[in-house]
């Protein structure tokens, strides 16, 4: 039987002899000793820049950046079709296109906002200080860092407390940053909401050292995290160690600790440290007012009268706040009618209502939902030179559109705007969310429109619910209206616009326009869900619209390629 060169080739593997000197030494008929070596050569040199990707220790430290970005290129391919700018990488000229198609060569860092790469950079575990804050030198780049950046790297994403720390000291280096107030307020913050007490502690140690003027609201920070997180110990005894961080226990930081106290939900606490400062410390009239608002809350009538009681022996009088609380409680209790008494005693006792005891006499009968009683006082306050102010309008307004009485809700708002007051961004988002949980979109899109005419501000949350609610009922017309008044407002639209949008068009048959729209979002780099994607394609299928589908499908499948690829990158922290 004759022996075979491959056969040969496979002896040739596995003997002791390298393969370049057999060719040398032996010529075949089919093989010429040239055509061996070279092919040898090329085939080692391919395996040799493999193995250097996969083992960059054995390339002798000459390994080349731009080779590992053009294999991660290669495995994770972007079409052009993306939002990416294409001047962000530039493809080696030797590198060939994959199936003749074309394709950009993509830096990670065209996904990613400044934050994430800043973020990102502690997710390559560097080993030492000077290596981590010359990343994140790279990957700010020519970008001015700025405070509020500074607080998204801080809230958002998951690092420790040590990676806080070294991130926050390198920020602060920074001209545009500083060491002001502010910003310690933005580490405490986020180091007390993550529980990383430790840190938080050495910072406000530090902030001391470093000759910083902390006030009321450093220590309100401090407290409220311990306090949050049920450490109520550990916030009475930094209250008592505040000399050591060049702070009095003063009547103020009492307060403060009281307040934070009652906020929590820790009002017996708050009350049992009122009792034992009893004379060591001195007291003043938001002391008590604190305690009782704490009991208000809470609906405890027989505490508040404790508290009311200590406050009289201690010679304070009741102010407007102390009735306000104690008006509130009552409510809270359903004592509606004691409530009202204490309310019109108020004159008899040298003090004369004001809008906060007003506000809540008419909140408690917001909560009743006697409605006729809330106008009632509503016109005695305009009597009594203490027009209704935002908070009024805003108590009647909501419990009337939570009653449903929608009518006599859209004639107060107007009533609101006739007086010259106008509606915050938040109070009108509050009108519009429960408008938009049943019925038609009529009364929703009324308040818009007039609190646009105003001059208000509408969020983007007010906009995602009147979209979504137009789009269930297929008002294309005022769908696309509003659509683009969001974008004139300075809104970006995201994926769950494009998708209420989309939908609206579905539900009214209008197949092109939501194709387009599909294809807008998808141009900007939106992948969108599978539902919304499968009901526009049946909806083009039904009509048979079978060559638009098919593109449109093509264009989907790439997104989701795109989408992959993003989250990929992310996941892994590739910030080059």
């Amino acid at each position: 039987m004759a022996f075979s060169p491959q056969r040969l080739m496979g002896f040739a593997k596995n003997s002791r002899y390298s393969f370049f000197s057999i060719f040398s030494l032996s010529s075949f008929s089919q093989f010429s000793t040239i055509e061996a070596s070279t092919n040898f050569e090329q085939q080692q040199q391919k395996e040799d820049g493999n193995l250097s990707l996969i083992h960059p220790s054995s390339n002798n430290g000459n390994l080349d950046e731009s080779k590992v970005l053009a294999e991660l290129s290669n495995l994770l391919p972007v079409h052009r079709t993306t939002t990416i700018p294409n001047n962000l990488y530039i493809p080696n000229p030797v590198e060939t296109l994959i199936e003749n198609q074309t394709l950009i060569r993509v830096s990670p860092d065209g996904f990613l906002s400044l934050e994430d790469k800043l973020r990102g950079v502690f997710l390559q575990k560097l080993k030492s200080k000077v290596l981590i804050e010359n990343a994140l030198t790279a990957a700010l780049g020519d970008v001015q860092l700025s405070v509020d950046v500074v607080s998204r790297v801080l809230d958002k994403g998951d690092l420790g407390g040590d990676a806080m720390v070294l991130f926050f000291n390198w920020a602060i280096k920074h001209d545009s940053v500083g060491r002001d107030l502010g910003v310690y307020h933005v580490i405490l913050k986020a180091l007390g909401r993550r529980k990383l007490f430790d840190f938080m502690m050495d910072k406000f140690r530090e902030m001391y050292v470093e000759g910083i003027n902390m006030n009321c609201g450093t220590v309100e920070i401090v407290m409220d995290s311990f306090i949050r997180s049920r450490f109520v110990a550990r916030a009475v005894e930094l209250f008592r160690k505040l000399d050591e961080f060049g702070m009095k226990c003063g009547t103020e930081e009492f307060n403060v600790l009281l307040k934070c106290l009652c906020k929590r939900a820790h009002v017996g606490t708050a009350n049992s440290l009122l009792n034992s400062m009893r004379g060591k410390l001195v007291f003043d009239c938001v002391t008590y007012n604190v305690v009782i608002g704490g009991w208000a809350k809470l609906g405890k009538v027989s505490e508040m009268e404790k508290c009311l009681e200590g406050m009289v022996e201690d010679g304070f009088c009741p102010d407007c706040e102390t009735y306000s609380c104690l008006i509130e409680g009552l409510g809270k209790a359903g004592l509606v009618d004691d409530a009202v008494k204490i309310f019109k005693s108020m004159e008899g006792q040298g003090c004369r209502p004001n809008i906060g005891v007003y506000n809540s006499v008419i909140a408690n009968y917001v909560f009743v939902g006697n409605f006729d009683e809330c106008m009632k006082y509503c016109e005695e306050m305009s009597r009594n030179d203490c027009p209704p102010d935002i908070d009024t309008y805003a108590k009647i307004i909501w419990g009337l559109i939570k009653a449903r009485k929608v009518a006599d809700a859209l004639e107060m708002f107007h009533e609101m705007l006739r007086q010259g007051v106008t509606p915050t961004t938040g109070m009108v988002t509050s009108f519009i969310e429960p408008l938009c949980n049943y019925g038609p979109p009529h009364a929703a899109m009324i308040i818009y429109k007039s609190a646009r005419k105003q001059g208000c501000r509408i969020s983007l949350n007010a906009y995602k619910l009147l979209l979504m609610r137009l789009s269930r009922f297929g008002k294309c017309g005022m769908l696309l209206k509003l659509f683009d008044e969001m974008q004139e407002s300075g809104y970006s639209a995201d994926i769950d616009v494009y998708e209420y949008v989309v939908n609206g068009l579905c539900n009214n048959g209008q197949l092109e326009a939501a194709v387009c729209v599909m294809e807008e979002a998808l141009r900007k780099g939106f992948c969108p869900s599978r539902l919304m994607y499968s009901k526009l394609n049946k909806k083009l299928m039904a009509f048979n619209k079978v060559d638009r589908a098919y593109k449109l499908f093509l264009k989907v499948k790439q997104a989701r390629v795109n989408e992959n690829a993003r989250r990929y990158w992310r996941r892994n922290g590739w910030h080059f």
